[in-house]
């Protein structure tokens, strides 16, 4: 049986750890091909690539910040001269730091900090991929949100709002984009610990998973699995939608 994103080219942005870089293994292991996008880490994308290709997948880094468009374009471009195909697969993962902050502490400043991670980072890679994926009328477009934008988390209305706007443009350019043949949906995941919330008190974390219906926390291999299925052909008459990976604590 042929692997079920075999000749698929993806890029995954912020993939140098934590989600981003589960979501890449998973993409490679189901066959395509993979930029592993990196700011910050490249010594950490280069171990993920090493590990897709120590499992027989074929993965590249590509370093650049998202949220600057020449840096943006060039990466695009970058994949497709390396795989020699254009992207087909786009996951929207790479995020900053996430502070909580009250209310009176907070500043514009603040809440552009998200705004340039999960709605000018979109609109720019969206745009460096569409016209390929337009004209090939084919694409997936899955943008990683969060079940904060539904559980109104205190004190993190910022990251709160930026999320609820990144559904937004989920659901408007599935709109917009369905009679091409690009799907774009949203995977919001819960709480899943990974290297950046190695600090964080195990009682928060307790109890945190004592609230959720399945009574535990979830992996990064979850969101993957979920991004892996979207990205697929079985998922091609899906689009629009925001896929909670919680174990329940979000219904809607």
């Amino acid at each position: 049986m042929a692997a079920p994103l075999s000749g698929k080219i993806s890029l995954v942005t912020g993939a140098s750890r934590g989600l981003g870089a589960a979501i890449a293994i998973r993409l490679a292991a189901g066959g395509a091909k993979v930029a592993v996008n990196t700011f910050a880490n490249p010594d950490k994308a280069k171990l993920v690539v090493g590990r897709i290709e120590a499992a027989g997948g074929k993965a590249m880094v590509v370093a650049g910040d998202v949220r600057d468009e020449a840096a943006v374009g060039r990466m695009v471009a970058e994949v497709k001269e390396r795989f020699g195909a254009p992207i087909d697969v786009l996951v929207v993962n790479a995020t900053g730091p996430q502070p909580f902050i009250k209310l009176e502490d907070m500043t514009w400043r603040h809440c552009l900090d998200q705004l340039e991670f999960f709605v000018k980072s979109p609109v720019l890679l969206a745009k460096a991929v569409l016209p390929e994926m337009k004209a090939r009328r084919f694409g997936r477009i899955i943008n990683i949100g969060s079940e904060v934008f539904e559980r109104g988390v205190p004190e993190f209305s910022q990251y709160c709002a930026a999320k609820g706007a990144q559904l937004g443009l989920t659901r408007s350019w599935a709109t917009e984009l369905a009679t091409f043949g690009v799907t774009v949906n949203l995977v919001a995941p819960g709480w899943i610990p990974t290297e950046r919330h190695v600090n964080d008190p195990q009682s928060a974390k307790d109890a945190y998973a004592a609230a959720v219906p399945m009574k535990r926390m979830g992996v990064p291999e979850d969101v993957a699995a979920a991004v892996a299925f979207l990205a697929s052909d079985e998922a091609k008459f899906i689009t629009g939608q925001k896929i909670a990976v919680n174990g329940g604590n979000t219904l809607a």
